[in-house]
């Protein structure tokens, strides 16, 4: 720990040595500027907040930009709305402004303000003085800078972080007290009011956003473990043993990311678990019998990579991703004739899952889908256009499925959290404007075929300035483009370039979630400055090697899958109980309700009917073939299946509830399968296998795995106990269906 209190000295060292002491701050005389010196105050006391005056209709009458993003707007709001009422430069400490913030007359906020504070002083002498409006020769905030940075911290501790804003005419001024602080990770760490941070004694990874002026800046900081020097020793030299085994340059960065912490690692999985884990995660269907004891009796050590392999090729593995890129790409059936107008849903569907069976490169891919025209029977990637059929989807959808940002804020202001601005959302609208209809359906009992074609000129107009906006990449640059290019062509060579800073780390992060639980980036379509990767080096390294070997899917799953934290046990240790950031343990989750389903029409030999469209669906389809959500489903809807409504996976839901439990109690579809007169429990009842072996059957099959001595005996007992064999073996089965181990892949 000597090593940290050296860290934090220096840190004090710099500050004296760099003069924070010298730099101004904005109680010192000087003019008072209304956007770098009101505002910030009115953001600092939640004023302009959305739960406050900065709400899209005000509050009580009185409404400013969200955040202080339109300082024009808010003087406007403040010196001349309510016949000027809210200020009185001749009796500045009567200006209502004032009155109401320090609750010297009802104020619904309460009090925001003390009379003797900076802020308060701040306020009054800018009335005083004569309520300056903002001009655009005012000095203009560039950036804001942290120090420290980036620090080691240890659990109930403490650090002062300082904020110095730096002008357009040169003038850097300590805005620490004025700044807007938030923990991203408050059960780590929290921020006060004036930027001194308080470590909690989890430990883990944080960051905390700093606001000023509209400027966002991020610290980042570490809490590893503590605890007894030679445990702390231990659990190092254990690390650096195993890291000195890895092969893998993305093992040495989950290690780093360990070592700093002080993290042990859970045990390796065995077997079983593994090839349990990896048949779900790849293919979406549990593993047979007769693949868990190959996998096991397999004494190869590469046998791993050769299952992963084995499980790519296999045609479930097409039809799961089929499923979740079709929730991405929100191919939905609802809305529309299920009898006429699903065709092109099918085709859609059926499409998408060509595509991942050939491994089509993922740049291409997602290319073919932006860059769509014609007619769904000749090119199935216009149905996107079919569901997606606005302006604001085109952006919002993109934006969230292949670049792995929320811009939805940036439509009406400037996101709040991030540089996104109107012009930025309506620049990348742009891209779109040209994107044209005809043909299709009139109602929802007419045919559609829909045509998409590129309008001959079409314009985008900034909301607020009245420009015509060129279509512009997001946070790239204008697009070149000559009078009659599809914008969408140029857009996609962008987006999809090798250098591209959202294209491929998106890719990598959605994909590390799926076979992790979790994103080095969390939630994993909202990447920004204030949201963190917890291991930036290694998303990185996947997205460049993603990238630079030609977008293979198939590739990258396969890194993922070989990954040193993938085949670790879920079970906690007492170094990583409480980890959630670091993988250092693998994160159980529920089965999917596709993937639920599916799984006990495979454990009770029973297939589920479905159907839709006007017809039925082929006996033994499963649930993750099914082409869209519109088809019936009680069990689906119950266990989660998302409307396919917008791009973000968090709409499925893997929340329990008592839905669940009392359709696993009472679901007719389950007991059907249970007393099925072919299914699995009245084959149980009929073999001539003893009971001993049957229950290693059922473990094999429901579990992947074999039986404890206890859990076989609990097992023979009950059934052997029980007059009528096929009810006994019916209850089992039942009872085994809703536990933890068959629900989770863990």
């Amino acid at each position: 720990m000597n090593d940290l209190l050296t860290q934090r000295l220096g840190y004090t060292l710099l500050a004296i040595a760099t003069g924070w002491s010298a730099v101004a701050t904005a109680s010192e005389e000087g003019p008072i500027y209304f956007a770098s010196d009101v505002v910030p105050i009115l953001t600092k006391l939640g004023c302009n907040s959305g739960a406050c005056h900065g709400k899209a209709t005000g509050q009580n009458g009185f409404k400013l930009s969200l955040l202080g993003f339109e300082p024009e707007l808010d003087f406007r709001a403040i010196a001349h709305e309510a016949r000027g009422r809210r200020l009185s430069p001749a009796f500045p400490d009567q200006s209502l402004l004032l009155m109401k913030a320090t609750a010297r007359t009802p104020h619904g906020g309460g009090r925001r303000l003390e009379r003797d504070s900076e802020d308060y002083r701040m306020l009054r002498n800018w009335i005083t003085n004569g309520v300056a409006p903002p001009r655009a020769s005012d000095p203009q905030i560039i950036r804001i800078d942290l120090a420290p940075n980036e620090l080691v911290l240890t659990p109930g501790s403490n650090q002062q972080l300082h904020v110095t804003a730096h002008f357009s005419n040169g003038v850097s001024r300590d805005v620490t007290r004025q700044a807007v602080y938030e923990s991203n990770e408050p059960n780590i760490a929290e921020v006060g009011q004036n930027g001194l941070i308080e470590t909690n004694e989890q430990t883990g990874l944080f960051a905390v956003m700093v606001r000023f002026g509209g400027k966002v800046a991020t610290f980042h900081a570490a809490v590893p473990q503590t605890g007894d020097e030679k445990q702390q020793t231990l659990v190092l030299s254990q690390l650096e043993q195993l890291e000195r085994e890895l092969d893998s340059s993305f093992d040495q960065l989950l290690f780093q990311q360990w070592k700093r912490l002080v993290i042990a690692p859970s045990a390796t999985a065995d077997d079983a678990t593994f090839v349990r884990r990896a048949t779900i995660d790849i293919c979406g269907t549990l593993p047979t019998r007769q693949e868990v004891e190959a996998y096991v009796a397999d004494t190869g050590t590469d046998k791993r990579a050769r299952l992963i392999d084995r499980l790519l090729e296999k045609p479930e593995y097409a039809s799961y991703f089929a499923l979740k890129w079709a929730e991405i790409l929100q191919n939905r059936g609802s809305g529309y004739s299920t009898s006429k107008q699903r065709p092109g849903t099918t085709l859609f569907a059926r499409w998408i899952r060509d595509s991942i069976a050939a491994n089509k490169p993922y740049d291409q891919f997602v290319s073919e889908i932006i860059t769509a025209s014609g007619s769904q029977n000749e090119n199935p990637p216009t149905i996107w256009y079919r569901q997606v059929r606005t302006q604001q989807n085109y952006v919002e959808s993109v934006a969230q499925a292949f670049l792995g940002v929320r811009v939805q804020c940036a439509q009406c202001h400037h996101h709040p959290f991030e540089r996104w601005s109107q012009a930025d959302y309506y620049g990348l609208s742009a891209v779109f404007s040209r994107v044209g209809r005809k043909g299709g359906f009139a109602d929802a009992e007419v045919p559609t075929n829909e045509i998409i074609y590129v309008k001959d000129a079409a314009v985008v107009f900034h909301p607020r300035s009245g420009h015509v906006m060129a279509p512009k990449a997001l946070g790239g640059p204008q697009l070149k483009l000559n009078r009659y290019d599809d914008p969408r062509h140029s857009f996609s060579q962008w987006m999809t370039a090798v250098d591209n800073p959202f294209f491929a780390r998106t890719m990598a992060n959605r994909m590390w979630a799926h076979f992790h639980g979790r994103g080095i980036i969390h939630p994993i379509d909202d990447a920004r400055s204030t949201n963190p990767p917890t291991n930036p080096d290694l998303l990185d390294a996947l997205a460049k090697d993603f990238s630079e070997n030609g977008y293979d899917v198939k590739r990258l799953i396969r890194v993922i899958c070989a990954s040193y934290s993938y085949g670790l046990e879920a079970a906690p240790n007492d170094r990583n109980r409480d980890d959630h950031q670091t993988f250092a343990r693998f994160y159980p989750r529920r089965l999917s309700a596709e993937v639920l389903l599916d799984g006990i029409s495979q454990v009770l030999e029973v297939p589920t009917p479905f159907a839709g469209g006007g017809g039925t669906f082929p006996t033994g389809t499963r649930a993750i073939e099914l082409p869209d959500e519109n088809v019936a489903s009680g069990f689906l809807d119950v266990f989660g299946r998302p409307p396919r409504t917008s791009a973000c996976e968090c709409e499925r839901s893997d929340a329990p509830g008592l839905s669940q439990a009392l359709t696993l109690i009472n679901s007719k579809e389950i007991q059907r399968k249970l007393t099925a007169k072919n299914g699995y429990a009245a084959q149980l009842a009929s073999n001539k296998r003893s009971t001993v072996e049957n229950s290693k059957d059922i473990f094999l099959r429901f579990f992947g795995r074999l039986p404890s001595r206890q859990e076989s005996d609990t097992a023979v007992s009950f059934v052997e106990s029980e007059d009528d064999a096929a009810s006994a073996y019916r209850s089992l089965l039942w009872s085994l269906l809703a536990t933890n181990e068959f629900m989770f892949n863990h």
